[in-house]
């Protein structure tokens, strides 16, 4: 069973899932990259292209998911280099600091809970992210063009790609084309037609958003809805 809650860090969510039965759902790309934990390993997981199907048997995670731009920050990494990824935190911070961390974890009664707060002091040790990459994230969650978004930000096209790709793993298109089938499968899931929900979320028409559903989810917006996805 998955469940969620935010976080005391801005933006962030955290979660939990525990297995109910055989298979794993594929995850979704968001534009977010994750801190988990599960079952005495601590992980991250970068930003997708595609879905992510955990593999072996099914077994419990946490994890806090940042908001677009903030875990490059924290880590220490550019996203890209992350990019449809799921890494062990101590190829990134070193063996001896993340066994200290995972034996907190591992102790604590909530590791969610556990994992927020290691996440908090992160935060608190690192610099806040560039307050520009906000606003490309809101611009594109509007449904603004990117070059038209890249103008109000002051920054040329070539600009705008390099800060992304370090900050969410791809380009601003990419960002953009995720961000929007995000918001499309929220409308859908609250009942909107797809008709009424390729046009309100920008597709050309309802053809273009089951295209870019299936390129980037793999599956059609009718299957996702009906397996909760």
């Amino acid at each position: 069973m998955y469940e969620e809650r935010p976080s005391r860090l801005p933006g962030a969510v955290v979660w939990t899932n525990t297995p109910t039965g055989p298979g794993a759902r594929p995850v979704l790309p968001d534009g977010c990259m994750d801190l988990l934990w599960s079952e005495g390993r601590l992980l991250v997981a970068g930003p997708d292209t595609r879905p992510y199907v955990p593999e072996g048997d099914p077994v419990r995670w946490a994890g806090v998911r940042f908001r677009p731009g903030r875990a490059p920050v924290l880590l220490g990494v550019p996203a890209c280099e992350l990019r449809d990824r799921r890494v062990e935190l101590a190829d990134l911070w070193g063996a001896a600091e993340v066994r200290r961390l995972r034996v907190r974890v591992d102790a604590a009664p909530d590791p969610a809970a556990a994992l927020e707060q290691l996440a908090l002091e992160r935060a608190a040790d690192t610099p806040p992210p560039d307050p520009l990459l906000g606003g490309l994230v809101a611009a594109l969650q509007s449904g603004r063009p990117v070059g038209r978004t890249a103008d109000e930000l002051g920054l040329s096209t070539r600009q705008l790609h390099r800060r992304s790709l370090s900050a969410f793993g791809y380009g601003p298109k990419t960002l953009a084309r995720i961000l929007r089938m995000q918001r499309a499968l929220a409308m859908a899931r609250e009942g909107v037609p797809f008709a009424e929900t390729a046009t309100r979320t920008g597709y050309a028409d309802q053809a273009h958003l089951a295209r870019d559903v299936r390129e980037l989810a793999g599956a059609s917006l009718r299957q996702l809805l009906n397996e909760g996805g």
